[in-house]
């Protein structure tokens, strides 16, 4: 493939082949190659560094709107890393023509989800380009947080026998962007889940410090994080499907256009692979927070088929889980 397609930003296969093949090549080093959502760093003390780009549309969607995802996205990529959140970038690419008052309404929408994460935009950057060249507006953000104490996130320690615990109900975002893309009736309720997750993960690792991984499944979904997580660390991975929480309106949508709501996007969710013998105090730990009342085990590591990731179907059959091969929804996040 000569030219960068829409697949290459999906999160699936051509993600990870374009890391793999242009990105680690030319910027490989111990941090980087983590392949975290974010980088640990120590400068002084342990912190972690993460960067993000969001080009989304529609730009405003029940649920939230460009900034307030901008600012979830990287305080969860941060979070995911094991970090406490602290200071954010935030630069935007404005086209010539976009209404002030739009931008107004996405400068108050990331103040106040960064007021919730508690955490401070502390430096920026504006460029405007000609009409009709940025698609109203583009937003990238950058963040700092501090490791916390006597934590380790990393697929290294994924290990045979480990639960895999599912924080809510997935597929919400996706299918909200294509509800409002394309005019499908969703329904009443049915929102985009984009939300920090700080709160929650801050309270995981308070119960349970040896939680071996942490990843919120976004671009490709669940299917992406799993198939990612058993190649890295050569487990093994079994999900059970009907332990998967999923809106009925989601199942829906999956039917209505042929979708594998595994490869749904999120934006507020995340999977955890915790030791077996503290996986229910994480989980009833987890449902104490808002964003984990719906959490729920729904799988496990194991020692073979390394690298393979399978789902028990309703029926008791077990199928293979594909990492997503194309773009699904382009332009998610």
């Amino acid at each position: 493939m000569n030219t960068i397609t829409l697949a290459h930003g999906a999160g699936g296969k051509a993600s990870r082949e374009l890391t793999e093949k242009i990105i680690l090549p030319a910027f490989s080093n111990p941090m980087l190659n983590e392949l975290h959502d974010g980088a640990k760093l120590q400068v002084g003390g342990n912190i972690a560094f993460s960067t993000d780009s969001f080009v989304i549309e529609p730009l405003f969607f029940r649920g939230g709107d460009i900034g307030k995802l901008a600012v979830c996205g990287t305080v969860n990529d941060l979070s995911m890393t094991g970090a406490k959140p602290r200071f954010l970038s935030a630069a935007m690419i404005v086209e010539e023509g976009f209404p002030m008052a739009d931008l107004e309404k996405i400068a108050q929408s990331m103040k106040k989800a960064a007021a919730e994460a508690g955490v401070f935009i502390v430096t920026g950057d504006t460029k405007v380009v000609e009409r009709g060249k940025g698609d109203g507006i583009y937003i990238n953000t950058a963040g700092i947080g501090e490791i916390i104490h006597n934590v380790d996130i990393s697929p290294k320690n994924v290990t045979p026998g480990m639960k895999i615990i599912l924080s809510g109900y997935i597929g919400d975002h996706a299918a909200t962007i294509l509800g409002a893309r394309h005019g499908i009736d969703i329904g009443e309720n049915l929102k985009s889940d984009c939300a920090p997750l700080n709160s929650l993960t801050e309270e995981m690792l308070k119960i349970a410090p040896d939680i071996a991984l942490l990843r919120d499944p976004t671009r490709g979904g669940v299917a992406a994080v799993l198939n990612e997580i058993a190649a890295d660390a050569q487990v093994g991975i079994l999900i059970d499907e009907e332990k998967i929480p999923v809106r009925e309106e989601v199942r829906a949508v999956c039917e209505l256009l042929g979708f594998d709501v595994l490869q749904l996007a999120n934006e507020g969710k995340l999977l955890a692979f915790v030791p077996a013998d503290k996986a229910e105090i994480v989980l009833e730990g987890m449902k104490q927070n808002p964003y984990g009342k719906n959490a729920a085990i729904i799988g496990e590591t194991r020692e073979n088929p390394a690298g393979v990731v399978g789902l028990c179907t309703s029926i008791g059959a077990i199928r293979a889980v594909e990492m997503p091969q194309a773009e699904i929804v382009p332009r998610i996040c």
